[in-house]
């Protein structure tokens, strides 16, 4: 998982076993962040959409912008004006097509998860460099 701020750029990353919902690694995303503020708003897909996540980044001081699944029993939680941020979600797409330049991150090579994570780091690292140098 990956944060980004407006124009793109990776502010956090966090990687993880594919097992656990996604959802149980935003805390650790938010922590992690490279900036001193936290970000105000995230972004996610349909499969963010939990009543228990939007409470935790409540909490946080965090406003979690998802869609609402199509099975959802509960009133909604959020209108339309909230969901046209939605739409920018393009440019964390893009960030993601960014770090497919780097085959290793694609293409999982490394055995050890630590290996992963510092390369994963090391792609996040080089983008932000080719931005600001």
């Amino acid at each position: 998982m990956v944060i980004a701020d407006r124009s793109g750029l990776p502010v956090s990353v966090c990687a993880g076993s594919a097992s656990p919902h996604e959802t149980t690694y935003v805390h650790g995303l938010i922590e992690g962040c490279l900036t001193v503020a936290r970000p105000e708003r995230l972004i996610g897909d349909k499969a963010c959409d939990s009543d228990p996540l939007d409470e935790q980044c409540a909490r946080l001081g965090v406003a979690m912008i998802a869609p609402h699944r199509a099975n959802r029993t509960k009133p909604k939680t959020q209108d339309g004006r909230v969901l046209r941020r939605y739409r920018r979600l393009w440019k964390v797409e893009r960030l993601f097509a960014w770090l497919q330049n780097y085959r290793r991150i694609v293409t999982r090579y490394e055995r050890h998860f630590e290996n992963f994570l510092a390369f994963l780091q090391l792609a996040t690292f080089m983008i932000l460099a080719r931005k600001y140098l």
